[in-house]
């Protein structure tokens, strides 16, 4: 501004008629974005719903339909000769928690959910890294070590229940091989090995599921950290205790999580080996219901039952959603 008045006096004095004095240029306007119209959200929020709809309606008709009706059938008895339901309110809870079987349920659940899943997940670790090492072979074990995952639960059953015969059972006849036994033992007939027996057929079926999780986690391992490890002088263990499980803690809890769920869910392995027998030695929660409701027509007490295992199943499955949200904050970090 200060050259152009200057030039703007000098060429006054030399007699020159002067230009227009220039005019400082006007401050260029932010252009503002464009909003959107009034409509646009309520628009696309419809339009979301929209979406949405079918899939709240199909999970609201075949998960929290049957769960509130579960609730309203515990405060209600019914009986395979009077089949009307009686409202009885917190009865039947009373008669349930009052009674021995209750106790031995819940101590049955706990016995099976926590060796199953430990054993799973112990086993399925170790599977995986030795199927992570790179050998001649690798491809073809890690397909063979999904034909127990992919197997049907009745059929791993029915064949388990094959094996622990007393007579004509592999597991019998190694042992009597072995001279470890004298005479073929009735793994499912006793109070004192039918749960064991259970335990180990689940863990033989459960465990690829395991691996295949672990495999995958092992694989996205820092090997940079595992070579640095090796220049310090770790060893195989110290790598794995001190570098391999650090690197997989939320895989393998949100897995420790997901087991305990699928496993203390679980009916078709006990149902087919026990029956929920002998003596009630193998009862959990889902043969308990399936027993009470579909077999002694006693819908208000399998209701009751029911009850508690949803309370059961809400607590992990908010542990697992709690999981997920420390590692997503761990990972943001």
């Amino acid at each position: 501004m200060r050259s152009n008045d200057t030039d703007f006096r000098l060429s006054a004095q030399l007699g020159f008629q002067p230009l227009e004095k220039p005019r400082p240029r006007p401050a260029l306007r932010r252009i503002a974005r464009a909003r959107p119209p009034k409509f646009a959200p309520r628009r696309g929020a419809w339009l979301t719903w929209m979406f949405l709809a079918p899939a709240v309606v199909l999970v609201g008709a075949m998960m929290y339909y049957p769960m509130i009706g579960t609730v309203v059938e515990s405060f209600y008895s019914t009986s395979f000769i009077n089949p009307h339901p009686q409202f009885v309110g917190l009865a039947l809870y009373k008669k349930v928690f009052a009674s021995g079987e209750f106790g031995q349920i819940v101590w049955n659940s706990c016995i099976w959910t926590v060796f199953v899943v430990l054993f799973q997940n112990l086993i399925g670790f170790l599977t995986a890294l030795l199927l992570n090492q790179r050998l001649p072979t690798t491809g073809l074990m890690r397909s063979l070590v999904l034909l127990p995952w992919i197997l049907p639960g009745v059929v791993g059953a029915i064949l388990w229940r094959f094996m622990d015969d007393p007579q004509l059972g592999l597991i019998n006849s190694f042992l009597l091989s072995l001279g470890l036994v004298d005479h073929g033992v009735a793994w499912l007939a006793s109070t004192s090995t039918a749960m064991a027996a259970a335990i180990g057929a689940a863990v033989w079926k459960g465990f690829p599921f395991s691996t295949v999780i672990y495999l995958a986690a092992l694989q996205n391992v820092d090997q940079e950290q595992i070579e640095s490890a090796i220049i310090d002088g770790a060893g195989r263990v110290q790598r794995i205790v001190h570098v391999v499980l650090p690197s997989m803690r939320e895989v393998i809890a949100i897995n420790l999580v997901l087991t305990t769920i699928l496993t203390f869910n679980y009916f078709d392995m006990i149902w087919v080996l026990t029956r929920g027998g002998p003596e009630n030695a193998t009862h959990i929660f889902p043969t308990k219901i399936y027993e009470l409701g579909f077999g002694e027509f006693r819908f208000g007490e399998a209701a009751t039952y029911g009850v508690f295992s949803i309370l059961v199943l809400a607590l992990l499955i908010a542990a697992y959603f709690l999981i997920q949200r420390s590692g997503l904050r761990w990972r943001t970090r």
